[in-house]
């Protein structure tokens, strides 16, 4: 497996720069982290938070890319201007958020209902900005066939990189992705391809790697949040330790707390991924429940804690 790249994908409310800063900290591997997606308007001004998640300086030693949500090429522009100037060198365009309140804008996978509006934008895009710019899409909305003239497109501009998730829209990330699909439109694309999609595993990772030796760019999203060392055993390296994980989720834990001036705010973005560390644990009704209710910072330490003593790691997991 020598020679893969690892992207670790946007998760909107996870993979935030704290977590981001954290994780490379803790585990190190990935070779290239996507932002939760930015989306700029027509007042050309970052919120807040946008701001935060991007500023060099909370993301100094980490490779970031980041990715832009937006139907309208002059907002991307703008946007893509303004990373420029903070000293990124490329930056991604969604297309492949299934959100329905998203795509119904025309934004993510929305996109891809409009072919020759999605042409224009690349075009305009292409004729503006001085970084490079990769893309993130889905097959298309409904039928996976949509994809080849889908990739016709595409194939029009000099994209530094397609990150294919091999769903439509529709499916959102229910069933098995369309590989297929992926298979058939590979020798066609004229971008450097990564794949993304049900890649949880060290085992898939391999598995995927034996399969397409000649794609060399994996992006895990779930899977990776799940077990944060992902990819460290996919190179071969030792598995997530009791301890090491103890240690991460404390530093993000107070990092949460930092970031939202308060424990119980904190509660919140930290349950959203237990929702995925969980599995790292056999079952355990009466813990998990505990976990999942908690409202009360105290409460939320105690759990944790009995979780970390008392709960049972499934198998391939170092105690």
């Amino acid at each position: 497996m020598e020679g893969v790249r690892y992207y670790f994908a946007p998760m909107e409310g996870i993979t935030v720069w704290q977590f981001r800063r954290l994780h490379r900290q803790f585990f190190g591997g990935v070779d290239r982290y996507f932002s939760p997606f930015l989306s700029p308007n027509q007042h050309h001004v970052f919120s807040k938070k946008e701001l935060g998640d991007v500023l060099p300086e909370h993301n100094e030693g980490v490779p970031l890319v980041p990715q832009i949500l937006t139907r309208r090429w002059e907002d991307f522009v703008w946007c893509a201007k303004e990373l420029r100037a903070m000293g990124y060198r490329e930056v991604n365009l969604n297309c492949g958020c299934p959100s329905g309140t998203v795509t119904a804008k025309g934004k993510g996978a929305g996109m891809l209902l409009d072919l020759p509006a999605l042409d224009r934008f690349l075009e305009e895009v292409f004729s503006h900005v001085d970084v490079a710019v990769s893309v993130k899409t889905r097959l298309g909305l409904v039928e996976p066939e949509e994809f080849e003239a889908i990739l016709a497109v595409y194939n029009r501009y000099p994209l530094s990189e397609l990150v294919i998730h091999p769903r439509v829209q529709a499916e959102l990330y229910r069933g098995a992705p369309h590989r297929e699909v992926f298979d058939a439109c590979a020798p066609l694309a004229r971008a450097p391809l990564c794949y993304n999609g049900d890649i949880v595993s060290a085992a898939d990772c391999r598995e995927f790697c034996r399969t397409h030796p000649a794609v060399d760019r994996l992006m895990l999203g779930r899977g990776l949040v799940g077990n944060p060392a992902l990819v460290r055993e996919a190179k071969g390296g030792p598995a997530l330790g009791r301890e090491e994980l103890r240690d991460f989720h404390d530093g993000l834990y107070q990092s949460c707390c930092e970031a939202f001036r308060s424990e119980r705010n904190a509660l919140r973005p930290m349950k959203e991924i237990w929702f995925y560390l969980l599995n790292l644990f056999e079952e355990d009704p009466a813990l998990t429940r505990a976990l999942r209710r908690c409202t009360d910072p105290a409460e939320y330490r105690l759990t944790v804690g009995r979780l970390f003593r008392e709960g049972k790691w499934r198998s391939g997991v170092r105690s």
